[in-house]
């Protein structure tokens, strides 16, 4: 089977499955997707969603966010983990907000990912989910799916990610990313299935036998 006919499974299946692609991180605006974002960092979503709401009562902009000290966003958002740099981060990105960009989040990678604590994977989220502009972000299980389905031989994230790019249509590429990590979470966890049992997998890999061990990013 040919890498493009596994893709047109992929996309089909996941279509099917998930119609709708509802971003999984509460948020109110491009700013608080993307404190947000930065705080899940290996973190569930679940528990980002859990401490955000307190967050934001105290700061939900930059300017309010840049005055609050770095201990008190520690002390809020610590049950996130890596609470030292994520909090330093969020006040130090706030005040860049508020002295270069008058308080808006940048459209665009390069400003995106000069901000302190925003990597590549965090601003591709925020052009995707924010600003609707085509990007295709690639967290674990992104990685891990694309190589159990053939799409990526998962030598890093970035070769996983243009892989995606050149074998999905542009359009598709957002709705995609929460597409492939919804059924990662649910149906092919880096704990379960291994290759052999979900839908997708069985599909494009019917001969499959062994658990296939895919490379961690």
């Amino acid at each position: 089977m040919k890498k493009s006919e596994r893709a047109s499974i992929v996309k089909d299946i996941l279509d099917k499955f998930y119609p709708d692609t509802p971003v999984p991180l509460s948020h109110k605006d491009n700013f608080t997707l993307l404190i947000a974002v930065l705080l899940s960092a290996q973190c569930t979503d679940e528990r980002v969603n859990q401490i955000t709401p307190q967050l934001f009562s105290v700061a939900s902009n930059p300017y309010q966010m840049s005055k609050i000290p770095v201990d008190k966003i520690f002390q809020i958002i610590k049950p996130c983990g890596l609470g030292p740099q994520k909090s330093k981060a969020i006040s130090n990105l706030s005040k860049i907000l508020v002295e270069k960009f008058n308080q808006k989040v940048p459209n665009n990678f390069v400003d995106l990912e000069m901000l302190p604590g925003v990597g590549h994977k965090t601003a591709s989220v925020v052009m995707s989910q924010g600003f609707g502009i085509p990007a295709f972000a690639v967290d674990t299980h992104i990685h891990r799916l694309a190589q159990r389905w053939g799409l990526s031989n998962g030598i890093n994230v970035r070769k996983t990610e243009n892989d995606l790019k050149k074998i999905f249509p542009k359009e598709s590429w957002n709705k995609l990313h929460l597409q492939i990590i919804f059924w990662g979470r649910e149906y092919c966890s880096a704990r379960s299935c291994f290759g052999l049992k979900c839908e997708i997998c069985t599909t494009c890999y019917p001969k499959r036998s062994k658990p296939f061990v895919h490379k961690k990013p």
